[in-house]
């Protein structure tokens, strides 16, 4: 069997992974992700869906132990297409071991203040002590809250996974025009035509003059009497 991956160095391993996967039914995709996750006794802390015109995605945020992070990355490598995995591995040893010699440094610094509180004599000296013990506590519970999240992150794992599924635009149809829109589009169009021909005799009128004077020239010379 194989052993947890914290106990063969006996260092405290913190494990992130992000992992985007293209698939090509989401929904059928998200309720075989519930199913794996819970074959590896994992659980989802959190999961949001969204849906535009062109995709449809679901982001959650899983929770597992060490010991099947690889082989709940397998069977989610399996839903489709991976498009991207990054994989992080932190030490956080010395980190974990530095909170938990603060935290009972701490303590100890509340019960020398426990000790004082309960020999001052004088109303300032009291108040002065129990200003520093509400201090100290203060940063007892910081700590801990540090320390119980370093616990929990060595404990579990979290792999970040984003399915989306990429979603075809339909095609517009083209409109059907009535026969009252088709007779106005004719209209118009026609109207077009006989505003263009215009336009065009505007711009050939030197050439029709032309044309003109010289039929004109013509008919006088075949009308002029022959030389005898």
């Amino acid at each position: 069997m194989a052993q947890p991956l914290q106990s063969r160095t006996a260092r405290l391993l913190v494990y992130k992974a992000n992992v985007d996967i293209n698939v090509d039914d989401l929904g059928k995709a998200a309720t075989q992700v519930d199913s794996i996750v819970r074959r590896s006794g994992s659980w989802v802390s959190s999961a949001t869906q969204t849906r535009e015109e062109d995709i449809w995605r679901q982001e959650m945020t899983i929770r597992v132990r060490p010991q099947q992070f690889t082989v709940l990355l397998n069977g989610l490598a399996k839903l489709g297409t991976v498009e991207n995995k990054a994989i992080e591995a932190e030490d956080v040893t010395s980190q974990h071991a530095d909170v938990s010699a603060r935290l009972r440094t701490k303590r100890a610094l509340e019960q020398r203040y426990v000790g004082l509180l309960s020999q001052a004599k004088k109303i300032s000296e009291v108040l002065e002590i129990e200003a520093k013990l509400g201090e100290a506590r203060e940063d007892i519970e910081a700590t801990e809250s540090r320390l119980k999240t370093l616990n929990d992150e060595v404990a579990y794992s979290t792999i970040y996974l984003k399915l989306y599924q990429p979603l075809t635009l339909p095609t517009p149809e083209a409109p059907v025009l009535s026969f009252g829109s088709r007779m106005t589009e004719a209209f118009y169009g026609g109207w077009q035509l006989i505003t263009s021909v215009l336009i065009g005799l505007v711009y050939l009128w030197p050439m029709l003059l032309l044309a003109t004077v010289g039929v004109w020239l013509f008919k006088r010379w075949r009308r002029r009497p022959l030389s005898a």
